[in-house]
């Protein structure tokens, strides 16, 4: 992960996706929501270094949307299937199924606004809840709209990360800033969905006891 996470390796990938146009600059994120392993982070800053901030963004947010939307609306129409019943057996995806279909959009977003979230997780879990499509989409698309825009202005003039200490300490000081909030974010909602999943249970006629 290291070697792809070297400015020398993110520029040769911006070469390659300059030379290559747009098409190259919409795949790999695309490809990054149905193999979740691949660094989206360094996907985005090649395109905005390749094709320039604002079009750079612009090709890496339509390729993971489009992705994104895509694995959900697979798992939506597929997820009941008996050949993926392992999908919905752990018990905290099942928790997160239910208080999604509780809560709905504005929790999604604020995942979904985070670098350091599993989208692959969100997009599970948002297509086997039945939430409805069109608000997926919507919160999909304002919340990849913020995190895309955060990656690409931090790292789109990768050179100046070097020769300018100040902005590359406010980089890093801005990606740890990120990565607590989200911590913080998570542990609240597993500790909101975990009370939710208590007080839903105590109320459901068929979990007590004759």
């Amino acid at each position: 992960m290291n070697e792809w996470l070297s400015i020398e390796k993110v520029e040769e990938l911006a070469a390659q996706y300059e030379a290559l146009g747009p098409l190259m600059g919409l795949l790999p994120p695309f490809i990054e929501a149905f193999l979740p392993f691949l660094p989206l982070v360094v996907f985005v800053i090649a395109n905005a270094s390749a094709f320039g901030f604002w079009y750079g963004f612009l090709l890496s947010w339509v390729g993971t949307v489009a992705g994104s939307y895509a694995v959900f609306l697979l798992i939506r129409k597929y997820g009941g299937n008996r050949f993926f019943s392992f999908l919905t057996k752990p018990v905290k995806v099942q928790k997160l199924i239910k208080w999604v279909e509780r809560n709905g959009f504005g929790p999604l977003f604020i995942l979904i606004c985070f670098p350091f979230t599993p989208s692959a997780l969100v997009n599970l879990v948002a297509g086997l809840s039945n939430m409805n499509k069109k608000n997926y989409l919507f919160a999909l698309m304002l919340g990849k709209l913020v995190m895309i825009l955060m990656i690409a202005y931090i790292g789109y003039d990768l050179r100046a990360l070097l020769t300018q200490p100040i902005r590359t300490l406010v980089m890093f000081f801005l990606i740890f800033l990120l990565w607590l909030v989200g911590k913080w974010f998570e542990r609240r909602l597993t500790k909101r969905v975990e009370e939710d999943f208590k007080s839903f249970s105590s109320l459901d006629p068929s979990n007590k006891k004759e």
